[in-house]
């Protein structure tokens, strides 16, 4: 049972969490960034890099060893309501008619990444601090590949609608490309999880449940819930019965992806794909966005903070690897997608937009390096670095678009 002193304690933790992404996040578009970037960096400051370095005893006494499982179960809850909210936004149609034209770039922006990824390991599984003890080289190199192909997807798509570019040539590829490189590192994490650690049995039980189960939503689920939707519509309104009902379904959904052995955040997926799109999307995320957005998504900020340590870099050796995997990510996507937009016909300025928006890996970065950390894949020197690489990278995302194509777009769209 909690007692009084602990939910205090949590509370006050809640105060300072969404104060230090208020502020962040309004810095950060002040600066041309957005918000989210800002509150990736709060979680950070708010941790031991640097909060917890400069005034350790006041940091401490805020984030109490006590409520971590709290906070950790906020965290997970947050980011797994945030993948069903990109799920609700997951435009099928677009995709369905651009998975084709956007090929070439997607698969450049997988296999790259993934050849650069398997080099790095090479020399990577020398250094201690970095992987597990016991994982095999094809294990780490699909974790590095699916790691650097990962795409900030949700802020390519808020990107390119804000700057008025959804029905041109550049917004359509660079969102099909990206929805396509981003389930293809799913996947990639799905069977790293599912074969690391677990035994065979359990490596089994996860791909074949992880597949059938993504089947079943993808082709079946939609015409069940049809029926919600058609009220939905018809009522105008999402009443407190059906909210229940949808909450219900992606605990259902979350726990099932966690039963067969791979992780919640797929189930939240996997459901807000299959939700019937129109009014019950539409009420749905109107109803569920500000309170994971405002609230639980920068807990799970704050809780990757908190494991981030980034005085690991103060070692020339880490720092040097850091600098490593930082310029290769950016150099195996960014350069693969702009060279693929090029071959697919596309001109120069077109191209390079395209290669500076899919290399920003955002939120999408912490996402798997967390599930990573929480399997025992990795440990804590590589989590640092890789969250360093998540930030570098989605900052570098905005101004490289605007330098490339900014002043194309600059005369009709509004960029504040």
């Amino acid at each position: 049972m909690i007692s009084f002193d602990l939910a205090l304690a949590f509370i006050q933790q809640l105060f300072f969490i969404i104060l230090a992404a208020q502020v962040f996040g309004y810095f950060a578009t002040l600066v041309g960034q957005p918000k989210v970037v800002g509150e990736m960096v709060a979680g950070v400051v708010l941790g031991p890099s640097l909060f917890g370095l400069f005034l350790p005893e006041l940091q401490q006494s805020i984030f109490v060893p006590e409520t971590m499982p709290v906070l950790y179960f906020c965290a997970q809850l947050g980011v797994g309501l945030y993948m069903f909210l990109v799920g609700l936004e997951f435009n099928t149609m677009l995709f369905r008619q651009n998975a084709r034209s956007a090929i070439g770039v997607s698969l450049a922006g997988m296999l790259v990444p993934f050849c650069v990824g398997a080099l790095l390991c090479l020399w990577l599984l020398e250094k201690p601090g970095l992987f597990s003890e016991n994982i095999s080289f094809a294990n780490a190199a699909l974790f590095m590949g699916a790691a650097i192909a990962i795409t900030a997807f949700p802020m390519l798509a808020r990107i390119i609608y804000e700057r008025g570019l959804a029905g041109t040539a550049l917004g359509t590829l660079a969102l099909a490309a990206g929805a396509i490189d981003d389930a293809a590192a799913w996947v990639v994490l799905a069977v790293v999880l599912a074969s690391f650690g677990g035994g065979t049995v359990l490596a089994i039980k996860a791909t074949i449940g992880g597949i059938l189960y993504a089947t079943l939503m993808l082709t079946k689920a939609r015409g069940w819930l049809q029926p919600l939707a058609d009220k939905v519509e018809s009522s105008g309104k999402l009443n407190s019965f059906d909210l229940i009902l949808v909450l219900s379904l992606f605990a259902v959904s979350a726990y099932s992806m966690e039963w067969v052995g791979l992780h919640a955040v797929f189930g939240g997926f996997l459901l807000g794909i299959a939700m019937p799109r129109g009014k019950l999307t539409e009420l749905v995320t109107h109803r569920l966005q500000k309170i994971t957005v405002f609230v639980l998504l920068p807990m799970f900020f704050t809780y990757s903070g908190l494991k981030t340590q980034m005085n690991v870099l103060a070692s020339f050796e880490v720092f040097f690897t850091a600098v490593v995997i930082l310029a290769a990510s950016i150099f195996a996507k960014g350069v693969a997608c702009w060279a693929a937009a090029r071959i697919g016909g596309a001109d120069n300025r077109t191209a390079m937009a395209v290669g500076a928006l899919m290399n920003a890996r955002g939120l999408m970065e912490l996402i798997i390096i967390n599930i990573a950390l929480q399997y025992g894949v990795i440990e804590q020197g590589l989590f640092s670095i890789m969250v360093l690489m998540a930030i570098v990278t989605t900052l570098m995302a905005s101004p490289l678009f605007y330098l490339v194509y900014g002043r194309h777009i600059a005369k009709t769209v509004n960029f504040s």
